[in-house]
């Protein structure tokens, strides 16, 4: 039997949450947000009054419902992280792509089913910068009777990483806006909710409680808006199962490396001795002309049984610039590729795309310098509509995108050398159109205009294989040879390296528009941004259903 679970989100300072099944009932106390651990006295947007939010948990094939309840000043969506949303793009959630926003004092419910899907993902809201403390995560367990393809641990953790600011995130980014120039950096990361060490600000912090000789399944979110973070617990190695709700081969390392959007599930075993062990959270930027939040968080691992007062075990933190760390990660994840669990990877491409990623310099009358920042994919700075590019997909109204965004970039020059002379992009709305069923291959590569530095980009609808990446210039005749078509990792938020690139494949078998952008949200917001519409294939299975009649209006 499925499971039907019902989640209520109500979003404002404090809500109540109620989560309704044909086999539970549950119910969420009535708390107001206690900012103490932010040392900030001031109000911002969360679910039902948590930040980090409720967690949503379900299992695979399980039908989700959410009503999301609007009492706050801002329009708002939310958006289900990594959910294939198979049909459903209704539901999918980002702004003006999907759905318009749900205004103040509106509702709208969420409905999708969580098929083939098992692990962590999250979600965020899907609208200017309020996934900052919008955010949780999403726990899919494996069907009933269905066990891990590993030994089961004896608990399982939550790990939330994100960012602060000591000011409304919205007001940073309208200031951004208004200058044309990069916004003000978060003040600190956060693990579960807890910054540390911040200046002025004393915090407990977080303490992850272990037993010796227990095994631990780490959940591990990075839900920062603009901060690629490692992860790391002194004294102890971590043995990765799982990335983007995807299953990889075991492999064990001292230090994991998330960009923004991406989970990994890894099984610590508590076989230190008993005490005091730092965990570290630290930011990768290999571009030190870029502002970040180079600010170290900190937590504890204690064992149960340590006296009150030990002295902390300490551990060295990667470099800001470690990029040999996050290769080693990178490099290490292979898909599990099982009979259960099997990689299908396309080996023919009906659609062979090539996406330059760029910064350029826009003239702007109402900025400070005259001019603003601007990103785009094959120099188109995307610019979303008034109304949901889905609903103009399918009630065919006119004038609100065309469907010739462009497979290669306008002008082929050295994208990892000297930057061209013209720095100005076009701005449009402009969508690339994909057969169902179709295969797609998409080389994403960097550049080194302006602001040259890894790239998280993020697929809805869909999880793509890694068959491939560089760095340098990607080499269409040399690369290709070298792609792994066997046991590539399977993911829905991928880094395209400072000065290199990545080739990724996926089938289009999910009718609707989808979004394709970096998670950095300071670049999206500069248009680095782009979306999919694929067309319905052959009867109702292969076909998008029809918008609910609550769907939010513009």
């Amino acid at each position: 039997m499925k499971l039907r679970l019902l989640a209520i989100f109500l979003v404002a300072l404090s809500f109540p949450l109620f989560v309704h099944s044909l086999v539970r009932h549950y119910k969420f106390r009535v708390v107001l947000k206690n900012s103490t651990k932010l040392c900030s006295t001031k109000s911002f947007v969360t679910v039902n009054g948590k930040f980090p939010g409720p967690t949503l948990y379900a299992r695979e094939d399980d039908t989700v419902i959410v009503k999301v309840n609007n009492h706050v000043k801002y329009n708002i969506t939310i958006h289900w992280h990594g959910i294939k949303q198979l049909q459903t793009g209704w539901s999918d959630g980002p702004a003006y792509v999907t759905q318009c926003p749900i205004q103040p004092g509106q509702s709208y419910v969420y409905n999708f089913t969580l098929t083939g899907q098992r692990g962590t993902l999250l979600w965020h809201a899907h609208i200017t910068w309020l996934r900052a403390t919008m955010h949780g995560a999403i726990v899919i367990l494996p069907k009933r009777g269905i066990p891990y393809p590993f030994p089961k641990p004896d608990k399982e953790k939550i790990i939330i990483l994100g960012e602060w600011w000591k000011s409304d995130v919205e007001a940073v980014v309208n200031e951004a806006t208004n200058s044309g120039l990069p916004p003000n950096i978060s003040d600190a990361h956060t693990i579960n909710g807890h910054p540390g060490p911040v200046p002025s600000c004393t915090s407990h912090g977080y303490t992850l409680h272990v037993e010796s000789g227990k095994t631990y399944l780490l959940r591990i979110i990075n839900a920062a808006l603009n901060d690629e973070l490692f992860f790391k617990i002194a004294g102890h190695n971590l043995k990765v199962v799982e990335a983007d709700a995807s299953y990889v081969k075991p492999f064990e390392i001292e230090t994991i490396f998330l960009s923004p959007g991406q989970t990994t599930n890894a099984i610590l075993t508590a076989n230190q001795g008993v005490g005091k062990y730092l965990i570290a959270v630290t930011p990768f930027m290999d571009a030190p002309t870029i502002g970040f939040d180079n600010m170290t968080s900190i937590a504890t691992l204690r064992y149960k049984g340590t006296p009150p007062y030990p002295k902390t075990i300490l551990t060295t933190i990667p470099p800001l610039n470690a990029t040999p760390v996050t290769t080693s990660f990178t490099d290490s994840l292979r898909s599990l590729n099982s009979n259960s669990y099997p990689a299908k990877v396309p080996l023919t491409i009906d659609h062979s795309l090539f996406f330059a990623i760029t910064v350029g310099i826009n003239p702007c009358a109402t900025c400070a310098n005259g001019i603003k920042l601007a990103s785009a994919i094959n120099n188109l700075t995307f610019l979303l509509p008034t109304i949901s590019l889905l609903q103009a997909h399918y009630y065919n109204i006119k004038g609100v995108f065309t469907d010739d965004f462009p497979a290669y970039p306008p002008i082929i020059f050295n994208y990892t050398g000297t930057q061209p002379d013209n720095l100005q992009t076009n701005n449009g709305t402009k969508l690339y159109r994909l057969n169902f069923n179709s295969t797609v291959q998409i080389v994403l590569q960097g550049t080194a205009m302006i602001a040259p530095e890894n790239h998280p980009f993020h697929l809805h609808g869909y999880n793509f294989f890694v068959v491939g990446q560089g760095l340098g210039n990607f080499d269409p005749e040399k690369d290709p040879s070298r792609f792994n078509l066997v046991d590539p990792v399977e993911r829905n938020t991928l880094s395209v390296p400072n000065g290199g690139w990545i080739a990724i494949r996926f089938r289009a078998d999910n009718p609707g528009v989808w979004f394709l952008h970096c998670h950095l949200e300071v670049h999206t917001t500069w248009g680095l941004k782009m979306a999919f519409v694929v067309d319905n294939g052959r009867g109702p299975n292969e076909s998008l259903l029809p918008p609910p009649k609550d769907l939010p209006k513009c």
